[in-house]
């Protein structure tokens, strides 16, 4: 064995002629392609860098984008009608996310600076009023989905009944008119009904000149639009809805206000009027903004003790406003 190591040193060396037994020359081989090969990387090597990171994240995301492209072209071509849900939906989905984020952000500033809902400006009051209807209205998707299979009844229901289960931002354009105009017919079947408890008061106004005036108020039919919660709930749990719901609506008249009217956009216009009880779809943006500020200069001039006389404003103003058929 020693003699054959040596051997093995001797032709390593100096290229002796003398040939090695196969262990040495196996061994030989191994330190050749050791050779050949250079020396073992160093697992560093072995981690991608950030660059290449990025082109990977970056190829994914594109090649997403053109598959995803793909699919919105195949079902448009082949499914057109589930196309536009599919679309609704997913903007749906989009906007309320978007709408959740500024939510948290607003509650977020609120809990820093110490401040109350009431003293929010008036986009942001408005905004966190209107996600929290539309927060309470997706709940009850929500628990109805918790048994097992039940979501496929829920998408169901959804399709069926789309202006009761889902909230503005999954319905269509023409879904947002259509169903506009039915919550109109359904609230103005109220009015009659209020219009009467307001006529069975008049004799006992003292004031001669303020009871012919309430009598020519009640006489007007030209009824539209009011802003009415719904009535199937105990008489407790309604009077608690009726007067947080007028307090919300006072708060935001008075940071409207200091905002002032002018700088609403028109879809601002429009929805501001719709709350406060004028059917708002089919008036133009100027007449919407006068109505508003006369809402508002009744509003404003209301004291919190005579905050109950801002819902019969809601059916009076709107009742009285003829500019429009509806």
């Amino acid at each position: 064995m020693a003699l054959s190591r040596v051997c093995w040193a001797r032709a390593a060396l100096w290229g002796s002629a003398v040939t090695p037994g196969p262990h040495v020359t196996r061994k030989l081989q191994l330190v050749r392609c050791g050779l050949a090969w250079g020396a073992p990387r160093s697992s560093k090597l072995h981690l991608s860098p950030k660059a290449d990171v990025k082109s990977l994240i970056s190829y994914v995301v594109a090649k997403t984008k053109v598959i995803n492209g793909k699919y919105h072209r195949f079902l448009g071509r082949h499914f057109p009608r589930f196309y536009v849900m599919y679309t609704i939906f997913m903007k749906g989905l989009q906007m309320l996310w978007a709408d959740a984020k500024k939510a948290r952000r607003i509650k977020t500033n609120m809990w820093k600076d110490n401040i109350e809902f009431h003293q929010l400006p008036y986009r942001e009051m408005e905004h966190l009023r209107q996600f929290r209807r539309d927060v309470t209205k997706c709940l009850f998707l929500g628990i109805i989905s918790i048994p097992p299979f039940a979501n496929y009844l829920v998408f169901l229901l959804m399709y069926l009944f789309p202006r009761q289960l889902l909230i503005q931002h999954f319905w269509t354009p023409k879904q947002q008119i259509d169903f506009l105009d039915i919550y109109h017919a359904l609230r103005k079947r109220s009015h009659p009904e209020i219009l009467c408890y307001l006529e069975k008061v008049i004799p006992l106004v003292s004031d001669a000149g303020l009871r012919g005036h309430m009598t020519e108020l009640c006489t007007k039919k030209a009824l539209s639009r009011a802003m009415l919660l719904t009535p199937y709930l105990p008489s407790f749990l309604l009077r608690h809805r009726l007067k947080t719901h007028t307090i919300v609506i006072h708060q935001l008249d008075r940071a409207l206000a200091k905002l002032g009217i002018g700088q609403l956009t028109p879809q601002e216009v429009k929805s501001a009027c719709y709350l406060r009880g004028l059917n708002s779809t089919h008036i133009a943006e100027e007449r919407c903004r006068a109505w508003l500020g006369e809402w508002l200069q009744i509003s404003c001039s209301l004291k919190e003790a005579e905050l109950s006389l801002l819902l019969h404003n809601v059916v009076l103003l709107s009742v009285n406003y003829t500019g429009t058929g509806r």
